[in-house]
């Protein structure tokens, strides 16, 4: 993310909070935490906070693994490496 994107983000979060409501609508009732539909809004909630951690574990573990993967191929790719993995290939091959 460049700094002129993390402005801009930055501007539109305060911009957001500038025109939000402070303070509860006293026009608006409060919410009945023993509404069946407020319920199943929260655990569905829950559910979908579950699965974003799983993603998020998965998608750490995905990178951790390609990032070494990325460390052994280019620990292969060096030239000593490279030239004595081709040495040993050569004598196997009787050339």
């Amino acid at each position: 993310m460049s700094i002129r994107d993390r402005e801009g983000l930055i501007a539109r979060i305060r911009l957001i909070r500038r025109t939000a409501p402070s303070g509860p609508d006293p026009r608006r009732p409060a919410a009945d935490p023993d509404r069946p539909e407020l319920q199943a809004l929260q655990a569905r909630v829950a559910h979908l906070e579950q699965m974003v951690q799983g993603l998020q574990d998965s998608v750490h573990r995905e990178s951790t693994r390609l990032s070494n993967r990325i460390g052994e191929l280019e620990a292969q790719v060096q030239p000593a490496a490279l030239g004595k993995a081709l040495s040993e290939d050569a004598r196997n091959r009787g050339l």
